[in-house]
């Protein structure tokens, strides 16, 4: 089908949801993309960070295809080897706790968001409270969205759940003074992602550890786009000096297919029981066995230490660029703000025609987030495409 022809069907039959490029990509090998036209792309988004292990990573692939090909689920009213497996995995790799398998990042915030608020409920809290920061993300269903600030503040539909409280995202007295005996937990992604990688200062984590610990919240971190490897550690936090009580993952969890997961820390295992939470497809076999492969892949230190120096490499590239007024992020989670006067939205453009895939959250920003597995000459094929587009 020819690009005009998807387009117009595309038009027709789907929900406007996304403002989509003219490009359809039929094809993917590592970090390399190819559209309908046979046409080669260089990917640095990932699909928002879904691929961190590349395109069609072998080993991921073969080990969908056993799996699909052996059985493909029954329900949750049975146990699963390859989903208690997973479930173990993220716990012996994070906080040490229990874990709920679900789809994506926003069933995840929306769990963590309940089992905060039963959790506080238990210690007499009547109407629990969430605390936000200011330019976070966590989703777009109705609790996920009252966690998120820019997206709460818009009433096209109607009341959000109340008991949501956002504060800047680098003031830690501000932070202390919103935490209150009410308080169910502070929610916040380590590193910003869909605000343009903006990672939060160690104050306040800090702060909001030492006020969680004083009233009796919970710290939730949002590991949906940091994890998995992206910051060059495993789970992002391990780099922090707190840890959280809870953590959502998803997006590369799932090595290309919808996985997410909440764990918790040993103490808040069973503060959910049979009836408080589900989801059907959750922790399904193929899903599971796709993620196991994923850490599997993806929790290596040598890779690791490759994204840590694969990341410094590519911002070293960028201050360069005169165009850069200031480069963001760690590991190859990595954001920059254009100097005055130039569209962020029209370099994007501009790279992928030149054959670049990269993203613009904001004005004036872009969003780099590719394969963990690029190597160097990538990166530089990166860099020289993106001056280019600057040039033009």
């Amino acid at each position: 089908m020819k690009t005009g022809e998807l387009q117009a069907l595309d038009a027709r039959y789907t929900m406007p949801t996304y403002a989509r490029a003219g490009v359809e990509f039929v094809r993917g090998e590592g970090a390399r993309l190819w559209d309908a036209d046979g046409k080669e792309y260089l990917d640095f988004f990932a699909g928002l960070s879904v691929h961190n292990a590349g395109h069609c990573n072998p080993r991921i692939v073969a080990a969908i295809r056993e799996q699909v090909g052996t059985f493909a689920g029954s329900s949750n009213l049975f146990p699963s080897e390859p989903a208690v497996r997973l479930a173990e995995r993220l716990s012996e790799s994070s906080l040490g706790g229990k874990v709920f398998l679900c789809n994506s990042g926003t069933e995840a915030a929306e769990c963590a968001i309940k089992l905060a608020r039963k959790h506080a409920r238990r210690r007499g809290v009547v109407y629990p409270e969430i605390v936000s920061l200011d330019g976070g993300f966590h989703g777009r269903t109705l609790g996920a969205l009252a966690a998120t600030p820019r997206l709460a503040d818009d009433d096209r539909f109607g009341p959000l759940p109340r008991g949501f409280t956002a504060v800047p995202r680098d003031d830690p007295d501000a932070l202390r003074a919103a935490v209150r005996p009410e308080t169910a937990a502070v929610l916040a992604e380590p590193i910003q992602g869909e605000a343009g990688v903006f990672p939060i200062a160690d104050e306040v984590m800090t702060a909001a550890r030492e006020a969680c610990d004083a009233t009796g919240g919970l710290l939730i971190f949002d590991e949906v786009q940091t994890g998995m490897g992206r910051t060059g550690t495993l789970w992002a936090h391990e780099a922090l000096p707190v840890q959280p009580d809870v953590m959502t993952a998803a997006k590369a969890l799932g090595g290309g297919l919808p996985v997410g997961a909440v764990v918790t820390g040993p103490e808040l295992g069973d503060v959910f029981e049979p009836g408080d939470h589900g989801s059907t497809f959750a922790g399904g076999p193929v899903g599971a066995t796709a993620a196991l492969a994923a850490l599997e892949l993806l929790g290596g230190e040598p890779l690791l230490a490759g994204v840590r120096a694969a990341g410094e490499r590519f911002r070293s590239g960028l201050s360069e660029l005169d165009e850069v007024a200031e480069i963001r992020g760690r590991g190859l989670m990595v954001g920059v703000t254009l100097a005055e006067g130039i569209d962020a939205a029209a370099v994007r453009d501009r790279c992928l025609v030149r054959g670049l895939v990269i993203n613009s959250p904001g004005p004036r920003m872009l969003r780099f987030l590719p394969p963990l597995i690029i190597d160097d000459a990538e990166i530089d094929q990166a860099l020289a495409l993106l001056a280019a587009a600057l040039r033009d």
